[in-house]
């Protein structure tokens, strides 16, 4: 018998699933991991190409319509059938009409998270291309002076 108490189906899952993620997380990390640093001591750094984020912004858009139109196609006639189910005394009516209602909430949820995903990728790209205009236009130099960009990669060279 385990000594994790049973949770509300009585198994104990859930439990014993946080306390496994409770451990791993005071855990210490490797150093390569710990120092935000790569294997062999090199410096690691996301990175992150534009078209990439406009790739998976684009996917989570379309995603997001394709959950739209297809997320919902046996909407009515899943209310319909608990409707008629639960008119004829029939206990399963109301187990349908709850299911239904959870995978409206379910679907309505994942399709925000795409919006939220394309959104935040969208102004994401956008944000980034300002940065670097900004600082291509406004780095200068000790005298004052506009720095190229190929003035500026001479430095960091």
């Amino acid at each position: 018998m385990s000594a994790t108490p049973p949770d509300a189906d009585g198994t104990g899952e859930r439990l014993s699933g946080k306390g496994e993620v409770g451990m791993r997380l005071n855990q210490v990390l490797p150093p390569d991991m710990a120092t935000g640093r790569g294997k062999h001591g090199e410096k690691s750094d996301l990175v992150v190409h534009d078209d990439e984020l406009g790739a998976l912004g684009h996917m989570a858009f379309e995603l997001r319509a394709r959950l739209s139109t297809i997320g919902n196609h046996a909407s009515q006639t899943t209310a319909s059938a608990a409707g008629e189910m639960s008119s004829d005394g029939l206990d399963a009516g109301s187990a349908l009409r709850e299911l239904h209602d959870a995978w409206g909430t379910k679907l309505a949820t994942v399709k925000e998270a795409c919006a939220h995903i394309s959104n935040h990728l969208d102004y994401s790209r956008a944000q980034h291309r300002s940065d670097d205009r900004k600082i291509a236009t406004n780095m200068r130099n000790a005298k004052g002076e506009a720095m190229t960009v190929s003035r500026i990669y001479n430095y960091i060279k």
